[in-house]
């Protein structure tokens, strides 16, 4: 019968036949270890030659790294480990013999190489672990936010405006219609859609022009945007809370073995799940900041450096709140205790990961969201469709949206975000 690898605990004493590839091998001759995978798990094949026809033999002999295969064997149980299962082998089928010599080996290799080899480097333990948590977290998003009420509805990607101005997106000739826009965020439609389904949410590819060479940017990721009518600034910083625990308790009970191959240490992560998040203002966090050494000033946005700076001293998250006004988006409501301040959060990932979401209350007046799009020099006539939310039936409204690769990385623990998404794409890089 054919069966998964991850199936083989179910059939210990029994024959059964796995497809796949070969990913390495070592023996004398007399006995080879196969390294096998098959998308699903990995095991150890072992081929003893004095128990298999002759050709067996010769094939396990010849075998190339990467060569697909059929292989036959016997279910038993690892000599010293309790819960990892092998195949004694009796047969092996090839199905493609690799002809050439696989390009990665297991030696050292430069980030380039194994960049322009991205096609390949998937195939790597490491990487084929991180698509797996990668999944996860995705998963867990929708079940936390479909038990919380949210629609998920698709916000176009073509757009004719931005979120925050279009000085940092790519931009199209849109047929006869002048310029379109590779959207940055489904915010703006998620904010209509919650007068029809009450909370939104979307999910899908994003895009930003800015050239960054942080090892916390690319130009295209993935992005989740929610949205929820009746749904005020505190609130909003406790559905962040509950979803990323959510998202990563998941990921420590589902992806148990990707966290080893990763050498993740999972005590933090059960910090994240098991005790609350932190919550300061800016103006608390700049003076701790300054203290710690670092120039930023009273009005200033935080940068990469001052987020790691500030997240190595902690061990779980933490919500830095009402941002001066004057370095935030348009569409943040106003503190009514410092209309200086706006109603927003910045969510940071402890171990110097930084921040993972950004959410505010919106604006719910007209007169006063028509103010602000003025002194951003924004388009009234584009923006005019989202003024009329404000017309018919506005209440009180928050949003947030996480890059989905900065929480992948953070919760990998890898040092760089290109190796949270299958093909990264940077101001550098567009291939393959």
């Amino acid at each position: 019968m054919i069966a998964r690898i991850t199936e083989l605990k179910d059939h210990v004493g029994k024959d059964v036949t796995i497809q796949g590839w070969m990913y390495n091998k070592r023996g004398n001759g007399k006995l080879y270890f196969l390294q096998l995978r098959d998308g699903f798990g990995m095991t150890q094949g072992v081929v003893v030659a004095d128990d298999v026809s002759a050709e067996t033999a010769d094939i396990a002999e010849k075998l190339t790294a990467e060569s697909s295969v059929r292989v036959t064997g016997t279910v038993s149980q690892h000599p010293k480990k309790e819960d990892v299962f092998e195949l004694q082998v009796k047969d092996i089928e090839v199905i493609q013999m690799c002809q050439d010599e696989y390009p990665i080996s297991k030696k050292e290799h430069g980030v380039e190489f194994l960049l322009d080899n991205r096609h390949l480097w998937l195939r790597s333990s490491k990487e084929w672990a991180t698509q797996r948590v990668r999944n996860t977290l995705i998963n867990a998003t929708y079940e936390y936010l479909n038990g919380d009420g949210f629609t998920k509805i698709d916000s176009p990607i073509l757009t004719p405006n931005a979120c925050e101005g279009t000085t940092e997106l790519f931009d199209i000739d849109y047929f006869e219609q002048g310029k379109a826009y590779l959207s940055q965020s489904g915010q703006l439609y998620l904010e209509a859609a919650i007068f029809s389904l009450g909370r939104v949410f979307d999910f899908g590819p994003v895009f930003r022009a800015e050239k960054s060479k942080t090892r916390r940017h690319l130009t295209e990721f993935w992005m989740m945007d929610a949205e929820g009518a009746f749904v005020e600034h505190q609130e909003n910083m406790d559905i962040q809370e509950g979803l990323v625990k959510h998202m990563v308790k998941s990921v420590l009970e589902k992806n148990k073995k990707d966290l080893e191959i990763l050498e993740r240490d999972t005590a933090p992560l059960e910090k994240v799940v098991n005790e609350p998040f932190l919550c300061k203002t800016h103006a608390e966090v700049v003076a701790e900041l300054q203290g710690m050494g670092s120039d930023i000033k009273e009005n200033h946005d935080l940068g990469a450096d001052d987020e790691t700076m500030l997240m190595e001293k902690y061990d779980v998250p933490m919500f830095i709140e009402k941002y001066p006004a004057e370095v935030k988006a348009f569409y943040m409501k106003r503190d009514p205790q410092d209309e200086t301040r706006a109603l927003c959060s910045d969510l940071l990932a402890p171990e110097g990961y930084g921040e993972v979401i950004g959410g505010s209350q919106r604006e719910d007046d007209y007169d006063t969201l028509l103010e602000r799009i003025r002194e951003h020099n924004l388009p009234e006539k584009e923006f005019q469709w989202y003024l009329d939310l404000r017309k018919y039936g506005s209440v009180p409204h928050s949003g947030f949206g996480y890059g989905l690769e900065r929480i992948v990385t953070w919760v990998c623990g890898r040092k760089h975000v290109r190796s949270a998404i299958p093909f990264p794409r940077t101001i550098y890089r567009i291939t393959p």
